[in-house]
C-alpha cells in the first residue's frame, strides 16, 4: 500500500440475502483515500454510500475484496483487526448520546472503555468541548442541548481517542439549513486544526462541494464508482463562495450526472 494512502478498497463487493433474493449493494469498488484528505461520498438513495462507510469502519465485512486501513488488512478471514479499527472514529446522523450521562461523560466514554483515569478523561472532554465550540456545557444533559450542539458533542466523542480517520454518515442531515451551514464551517475548522482524514457521506451536492477535497459519486444500485471529481478551492472556505460561478459549475455538473442515472 502506498504510504501516502490511508484507506484502500480493492475489488470490494457487498451482497445481502433477502427473502426476495440476493441484493448487490456494492459492486467491484476500488478507492484510495490519502492521508489528511477530505473525501465525500455522494449519490442517490440506496446507492451504497453508507454501506461503503460501514465497510471502511469495520462494521460490515465485505462479500468480496480487500479493505486496508493504514498498513493493515481490516479483515483476516472472518476475524476483524481491532488494532486497525482503533484508528477510526465514527459519527452517525443521530448523535446517539446516552441520555443518563452528562456531555462530559459521553465524550469521555471511549476513554473510559480504554481504562483512562477519570481526571484525564475530564481534561480531554473539556479540551474537546472547546475545540468543537460547546465549552461550558460539559455538565449538561444531552436533552438540554440543541440538535447542532449534540452533534458537536458526538464529534468530540469520536475524536476523544485521537483517531487518525473520522467517518461521518450524514451527520448534519437532520439539522435545519442554517445550523447545517454553520456545522459545515465548524467541521472544516476542526479538520484543518487536527489534520485527520475524513470520509463523509451526504445527499447534498452543495455540502459535498463545500467540504470535499475530492468527491466520489456512486451510481444507483448496484453501487459502483461513477465519477471522481477533485475540488480545488482554497481553504478556509466560507458560505459566500456558494454563489460563485466556479462553485455553481461543479454543482451543476454533479446534478446533471445524477439526473442522467
Amino acid at each position: 500500500m502506498d504510504p501516502k494512502q490511508q484507506i484502500q478498497l480493492s475489488g470490494v463487493e457487498m451482497r445481502f440475502a433477502t427473502p426476495d433474493g440476493v441484493v448487490v449493494a456494492l459492486e467491484s469498488t476500488d478507492i484510495n483515500v490519502g492521508v489528511g484528505e477530505f473525501v465525500v461520498l455522494l449519490g442517490p438513495s440506496g446507492c451504497g454510500k453508507t454501506t461503503m462507510l460501514r465497510i471502511i469502519g469495520g462494521l460490515l465485512k465485505p462479500s468480496a475484496g480487500q479493505v486496508r486501513v493504514g498498513n493493515r488488512n481490516l479483515w483476516r478471514g472472518d476475524q476483524r483487526d481491532d488494532e486497525a479499527v482503533q484508528e477510526l472514529g465514527i459519527v452517525f446522523q443521530e448523535a446517539s448520546l446516552f441520555p443518563w450521562m452528562s456531555i462530559e461523560d459521553n465524550i469521555g466514554l471511549p476513554l473510559r472503555l480504554r481504562g483512562v483515569r477519570k481526571d484525564a478523561r475530564r481534561r480531554e472532554a473539556h479540551k474537546l468541548c472547546e475545540l468543537v465550540g460547546i465549552s461550558g456545557f460539559e455538565k449538561r444533559w444531552p436533552r438540554e442541548l440543541s440538535g447542532g450542539m449534540r452533534q458537536r458533542a458526538a464529534i468530540a466523542r469520536a475524536l476523544s481517542y485521537e483517531p487518525e480517520i473520522l467517518l461521518m454518515d450524514e451527520p448534519f442531515g437532520s439539522l435545519d439549513a442554517m445550523t447545517r451551514d454553520q456545522m459545515n464551517q465548524e467541521l472544516q475548522r476542526i479538520w484543518m486544526t487536527l489534520g485527520c482524514t475524513i470520509v463523509f457521506v451526504t445527499h447534498s451536492i452543495s455540502e459535498a462541494v463545500f467540504l470535499a477535497d475530492r468527491i466520489v459519486l456512486l451510481s444507483p444500485r448496484p453501487g459502483r464508482i461513477d465519477t471522481v471529481l477533485d475540488v480545488n478551492f482554497e481553504r478556509p472556505r466560507n458560505m459566500g463562495m456558494m454563489v460563485q460561478p466556479e462553485f455553481q459549475a461543479i454543482v451543476t455538473r454533479l446534478r446533471a450526472r445524477l439526473e442522467e442515472m
